[in-house]
Order: C-alpha cells, then structure tokens, then sequence
C-alpha cells in the first residue's frame, strides 16, 4: 500500500483556501466600487 503525502494534501488545502478568499476579497471590493464615490457617510459626532 502506497504511503499518504499529507504535506501535498496540507498544501492542495491551503492554496484552496486562499484562492477562497482572494475571491471573497475581490468580490467585497467590486461590491464597493459599484457604490457612488461622492457620497460620503454622515457621522453623528459633527456637533461640537
């Protein structure tokens, strides 16, 4: 019986892992590049 590489397996999950997440990634970023640039969050701590 053939001996397991678990270091291969490890690697094969991490790289699935990140390419998972770079993908998370790129989609949150389009989702806020969708929104309009101008408009500017109001924040409730302007009264001095």
């Amino acid at each position: 019986m053939a001996k397991q590489n678990y270091a291969y397996e490890k690697r094969q999950k991490e790289i699935a892992k990140k390419k998972k997440k770079e993908e998370k990634r790129l989609q949150k970023s389009g989702a806020e590049d969708s929104q309009p640039q101008d408009v500017q969050p109001v924040s409730g701590n302007d009264d001095k």
